[in-house]
């Protein structure tokens, strides 16, 4: 290679460079607000204690922002696909940020519905949402009361008990 291909060479790593590093600079981390474990217990612990006054047994999941368990409890006495079924409706109600039931109005006798073809995606009432202003950061699902409303009603008791941390 010439001397004068070596320098075209040279200034054009360098201007790559230069570009790279410049972007960076500007580059800036992401902040957003997450369920703590400690948040997620709470709620837990009021939505069960919440169904269980009703005399229902139930099993409560507790999903993040990226739709990770943040935390999972089955009551021992609560059937045993309550477990699963309370993922899959709080999972729901986290992706497509609404409540499962209004989910599974918007895709009722629609069975082609391309949505209820995805993993944990299930049309049923009884997961809400967990939202900072306009951010959705979780959702609280609960199954093995006798319907959907009343595992709703469980579920915003335990959102209720942290609003104030939800600001």
């Amino acid at each position: 290679m010439s001397m004068i291909a070596y320098r075209i060479a040279g200034v054009s790593l360098a201007s790559a460079l230069a570009c790279g590093l410049a972007a960076s600079a500007n580059a800036q981390l992401l902040t957003h607000k997450d369920i703590s474990l400690a948040m997620a217990t709470t709620i837990v612990r009021t939505t069960m204690d919440t169904c269980k006054a009703q005399g229902y047994n139930v099993s409560v999941h507790v999903l993040g922002r990226e739709g990770q368990v943040v935390l999972a409890v089955r009551h021992p006495e609560a059937g045993l696909a309550t477990f699963e079924n309370s993922m899959k409706k709080a999972y729901t109600s986290r992706t497509f940020r609404t409540p499962s039931g209004k989910f599974a109005d918007g895709v009722k006798g629609n069975p082609l519905a391309g949505a209820l073809r995805l993993t944990n995606i299930v049309p049923a009432q009884g997961a809400l949402p967990i939202v900072v202003g306009e951010e959705t950061i979780g959702a609280v699902g609960v199954s093995g009361a006798p319907g959907g409303d009343k595992d709703e009603a469980c579920a915003k008791a335990g959102i209720e008990k942290v609003a104030a941390d939800l600001k």
